[in-house]
């Protein structure tokens, strides 16, 4: 009998983060290693957020235990935030406050998904869908999209994926780890077909402020009324506030999802830290400044680096709309030799990329998309010039 069982055994480390941790661990041993791994903003929470989570530490009254599917205040600012952002009018019982997005992802998949149904899901992906949803007892079905057609999978696309046995389509936009940005019609579209064919759509919504020149945020449950009551969207305050570290996330449906999430979560975690949704709630029940602020240093930085990666030969950048990602194609520069290596994968070069210019990237087997790099431009703008400076000095030697 193994030790380890099959369904926690099959799954992969959040490529991510063991990027990150490792970046990390090299700078604490003295190695000047420049991250570009972990997704998120290097600004800091908001002080109002961090003044009301400190009140919040000195109040008895969230020492103990609250509601499992969250503070009712922090449920009813979450609706109205919902609908002063996206147009989407919901009730607070439709919210459900997790441990950040993450956790708001399993919940849904697990209160939608029995062994054997069917996830279909576009590829570049951010890791963790395909794992939670396998986690579920579902099964991933990739559909592939490509830089030509700007990371967006078609209509098209998808019905050639559906089967008898799909259950739920994973629907992001803007995406991690691409960047890419659906125009409306194009959401509407996709929403239109779900719905025609009786499939749910699970919607991550995480990056819903940062779009960047003409692009343009949609909501499919606003753009498609008649998908909603097959929707959960999930968001979060982690990308819009500076609230990584904070764990706070949501999933917003219809009432018996959230209900069967809420039984889940009951004996999975109980509620959220206290302390993180005063902080939360705080947070969606302010304005918009802090994101203003920090969109304007993105779009600068993501401008720049597309243009720094670009000139790289056999670097193909696409410009992200969105996010803060860009997803470089490396396709040029594999199986050449470059310091006495022929890295024939992502993989291998990101590794080499980190041993011989000390800069961390994510490969794109993580996304499951082999041949590409994810670099987060959510960091400064002196690191990411010295950091693809040294990507584009060791890459040169490509022969």
């Amino acid at each position: 009998m193994e030790r380890i069982s099959r369904r926690i055994g099959d799954i992969s480390e959040s490529a991510t983060l063991a990027v990150d941790a490792k970046a990390k661990a090299l700078k604490a041993a003295g190695r000047p290693v420049i991250g570009f791994g972990a997704g998120e903003p290097d600004f800091p929470t908001p002080d109002y957020i961090v003044e009301a989570a400190v009140a919040a530490c000195r109040d008895p009254r969230w020492h103990r235990y609250t509601p499992a599917a969250g503070l009712p205040e922090l449920r009813e600012a979450i609706a109205t935030k919902t609908l002063r952002d996206s147009g989407y009018e919901v009730a607070a019982n439709q919210v459900l406050v997790t441990n950040g997005g993450k956790q708001a992802l399993y919940n849904t998949f697990a209160a939608l998904l029995d062994p054997g149904d069917e996830a279909i899901l576009p590829a570049p992906y951010w890791t963790t869908y395909p794992e939670s949803i396998q986690l579920a007892g579902g099964v991933p079905v990739i559909v592939q999209t490509t830089e030509s057609s700007g990371y967006r999978a078609t209509v098209e696309q998808l019905e050639a994926a559906r089967t008898d046995r799909t259950k739920l389509l994973v629907f992001v936009s803007p995406s991690n780890p691409t960047g890419a940005v659906y125009t409306p019609e194009q959401v509407a579209e996709i929403g239109r077909w779900a719905a025609e064919h009786g499939i749910w759509v699970v919607t991550d919504e995480i990056y819903e402020h940062l779009v960047y020149g003409d692009a343009e945020f949609a909501s499919m449950p606003v753009l498609v009324p008649e998908i909603a009551d097959r929707c959960v969207v999930v968001n979060g305050v982690a990308k819009t506030y500076a609230m990584t570290g904070w764990r706070v996330g949501w999933m917003v449906g219809p009432t018996d999802v959230i209900k069967a999430g809420t039984n889940l979560q009951s004996h999975a975690t109980s509620n959220v830290a206290n302390v993180s949704q005063v902080a939360a709630l705080a947070a969606v029940t302010g304005d918009l400044a802090a994101v203003d602020e920090m969109k304007v240093a993105f779009d600068r930085r993501r401008r720049r680096i597309v243009e720094l990666l670009s000139a790289i030969p056999g670097v193909d950048c696409p410009t992200p709309e969105g996010a803060f990602y860009v997803y470089p194609s490396i396709k040029g520069v594999l199986g050449k030799e470059i310091r006495g290596q022929r890295p024939s994968s992502s993989a291998d070069l990101a590794g080499l990329i980190l041993d011989e210019a000390e800069v961390a990237v994510v490969p794109g087997e993580a996304f499951g998309t082999p041949g590409y790099l994810r670099l987060s431009y959510a960091t400064s703008d002196a690191d990411i010039e010295e950091g693809v400076g040294r990507m584009a000095t060791l890459l040169s030697e490509a022969r």
